[in-house]
């Protein structure tokens, strides 16, 4: 079952199709028409305007997305469609390397820094309080410091 958002999309695109010229119609594979046609809502009632631009229309962002492929596969020039695939491929290596930044295991297990806190009395002076890291103290450290207390006595 597919999502009212995507069948109200097909319906949008289904709209703007047939505002477009025949031949242009024609290089769209007939399955992806059919496709449109059975997956949009019947229900949703969308106007397309020709004289208003697409990126001026109340239409949705999945709709213009879909449009945007139909361009690229199949009524794009060459050079349209070179400058396309390179501009997606920028934008995903982009996407990717801001994924990377925000995950990497050094920013994931770097410690935080240490925030100070105000507190405020009543007689309106201001108390400066640091956070500090409690660390545990392993076995061989409690062992070093038992045997240096026998030792200082």
């Amino acid at each position: 079952m597919i999502s009212t958002e995507y069948a109200n999309a097909y319906t949008e695109v289904l709209e703007i199709l047939k505002y477009i010229p025949r031949e242009d119609y024609n290089k769209i594979p007939k399955e992806k028409i059919q496709l449109f046609t059975t997956n949009a809502n019947k229900d949703y009632h969308f106007e397309y305007n020709p004289q208003i631009d697409l990126s001026e229309q109340n239409t949705s962002k999945i709709a213009k997305t879909i449009i945007a492929i139909l361009f690229r596969d199949y009524w794009a020039t060459i050079e349209q469609r070179e400058k396309i695939l390179v501009k997606e491929k920028f934008d995903m290596q982009k996407q990717e390397q801001e994924l990377k930044e925000k995950y990497s295991n050094y920013n994931l297990f770097k410690t935080r820094e240490i925030k100070k806190i105000e507190i405020v009395n009543p007689n309106n002076a201001t108390d400066q309080i640091a956070m500090t890291e409690y660390k545990k103290e392993t076995f061989w450290s409690k062992v070093y410091n038992k045997i240096k207390s026998i030792f200082r006595k």
